[in-house]
């Protein structure tokens, strides 16, 4: 895929959002967002704290209704989809990633699944792959027979993570993906996040460690509930709005590695 490339054109768009709006307390945090996530492409949503970047997942995964636009999957909104087929389309993990904790990481992982089998159904072969292979993905498999709350935060993520890809969904919506996760985890989450978007899925993940947004395809920036850039990293106008939301304390260098080109956020002096 071309990372230069623009942001896709609607009409290709898995997910797409028109015109988004959300009021919370008298605030508006979501402001008169539009974007389209297409397949093949992962995007990383960035702003600072405030900007309303878990609101305005939190609509797109069609956990909270908005004030104004609407939201589509597949082309149709997202409000008339059965919960069933938009479990399956859409696999969606908060930021504080809740789920019981005496239940067994194999089973919390197997949540994953329940659009797949139903509430009543028995777990398929396909459902113990997908568990099997999720967990593989995220090194979670040793923690399997682990109850949930006593599993160590990044272990917890981990099983939570696996959770989310064990839907084998062709919609990713992930809010803070690498919290409690330690640096090499973290690159390995990214890894997945490129293998799932070149499998053909559209990925989006709320990240604040802004070296990792900067490997995705394209970076949506939010501020004040507005989305103020959208286009990859190699955008220069696109790096420039991304510092200025930051108030300047960083600048954004290139920089050449054995793997290819990169782009790295510098703390100010």
């Amino acid at each position: 895929m071309n990372r230069d490339a623009m942001p896709p054109l609607a009409d290709t768009a898995l997910l797409q959002a028109e015109g988004l709006g959300l009021v919370l307390g008298g605030r508006r945090v979501v402001d008169q967002v539009a974007l389209a996530l297409a397949p093949g492409q992962w995007a990383a949503l960035v702003g600072p704290n405030g900007a309303g970047k878990s609101s305005l997942l939190s609509l797109l995964a069609g956990l909270k209704p908005p004030d104004a636009g609407r939201v589509l999957l597949d082309g149709r909104p997202l409000a008339d989809w059965p919960a069933r087929a938009r479990g399956q389309r859409l696999a969606w993990l908060s930021q504080q990633g809740e789920a019981e904790g005496e239940l067994a990481g194999a089973d919390v992982v197997g949540l994953g699944r329940l659009p797949h089998q139903g509430l009543f159904g028995a777990p398929s072969a396909d459902d113990v792959a997908a568990v099997q292979a999720a967990m593989t993905e995220t090194a979670s498999a040793g923690f399997a027979q682990r109850r949930l709350g006593a599993l160590s935060g990044g272990e917890r993520q981990r099983v939570l993570l696996a959770r989310a890809l064990a839907v084998r969904s062709p919609v990713l919506l992930l809010d803070e993906p690498t919290t409690h996760l330690d640096a090499p985890h973290q690159r390995a989450l990214v890894r997945s996040l490129v293998q799932r978007a070149r499998a053909g899925c559209a990925v989006l993940a709320v990240l604040h460690d802004l070296n990792l947004a900067l490997a995705a395809d394209r970076l949506l920036v939010l501020h004040q509930g507005r989305l103020v850039a959208d286009g990859p990293p190699a955008d220069a106008a696109v790096r420039q709005r991304l510092v200025a939301v930051f108030d300047d304390t960083f600048s954004i260098e290139g920089l050449a590695t054995p793997q290819g080109h990169r782009w790295v956020a510098v703390p100010a002096l």
